[in-house]
């Protein structure tokens, strides 16, 4: 049976986060006065985002709340185990006001968007919430390109489970062989998609490589082909 629709990742496939989040950090920095915090600002940036990769799979694992994985964050970088709950959300609300200031979706993205809505029907699945992501697609100017937004927070099972992606399915009243999901990481979005029995397809924007066995494009313009089975674009078969 032929792909009836295409399930999105947001953050790093369709939208820019580490962009957003670089330029937000850099000046809520700016603004807090803490540029020289951790030696540098890139020292900084890059102690950011490993703090946030490291908290963000804890959250996945189930080890604490969406609001929790921003405080431990918070108290991590400032290095202030202390910090009471109200003023560590207020550090990083105030970061959030720079990192909003920042959004911009890829390029690539509203084209191909538009293009695939004469053919697929298309949904979000996210291992965010909705309070994190109804606001951005609409602040970005493409919530209304999907039928449907579901959010790991509030399923109660995240990527790469695969409740998350039959729930998604569901959602569209479709069966998982009917649909197929995109995202920016190989294990999290492709492999797992494909585990339950979606068509995985990553987004290797990095064109870092290495993955046998994966469905990989580099530009999101090469997707309509791929759906399409045309493999020329590092596919390893067609889509039967």
């Amino acid at each position: 049976m032929s792909i009836r629709a295409v399930l999105w990742d947001v953050d790093d496939t369709i939208f820019d986060y580490a962009g957003a989040d670089r330029a937000g950090m850099r000046a809520h920095l700016a603004a807090e006065g803490l540029t020289g915090l951790h030696g540098s600002v890139e020292d900084a940036l890059r102690l950011w985002k490993e703090l946030t990769e490291h908290h963000w799979r804890r959250y996945e694992d189930g080890l604490g709340d969406w609001q929790e994985q921003r405080r431990w964050r918070v108290r991590d970088f400032l290095d202030r185990q202390e910090m009471a709950d109200p003023e560590t959300d207020a550090w990083f609300d105030r970061y959030v006001a720079h990192y909003e200031a920042a959004w911009e979706l890829f390029p690539d993205a509203l084209p191909v968007l538009d293009l695939l809505a004469a053919d697929y029907r298309q949904g979000v699945l996210s291992n965010s919430s909705l309070h994190a992501q109804e606001p951005k697609l609409r602040a970005l100017g493409v919530r209304d390109r999907f039928e449907a937004v579901l959010c790991a927070a509030e399923l109660g099972a995240a990527k790469p489970a695969a409740e998350a992606f039959h729930a998604a399915c569901a959602a569209l009243g479709l069966a998982p062989h009917e649909v197929a999901y995109v995202g920016d990481r190989p294990d999290i979005d492709a492999l797992g998609a494909q585990e339950a029995g979606l068509h995985g397809i990553w987004l290797d924007r990095a064109d870092t490589g290495g993955q046998p066995g994966l469905h990989r494009i580099t530009d999101l313009h090469q997707l309509p082909p791929l759906l399409r089975g045309d493999t020329r674009f590092g596919a390893p078969s067609t889509f039967g």
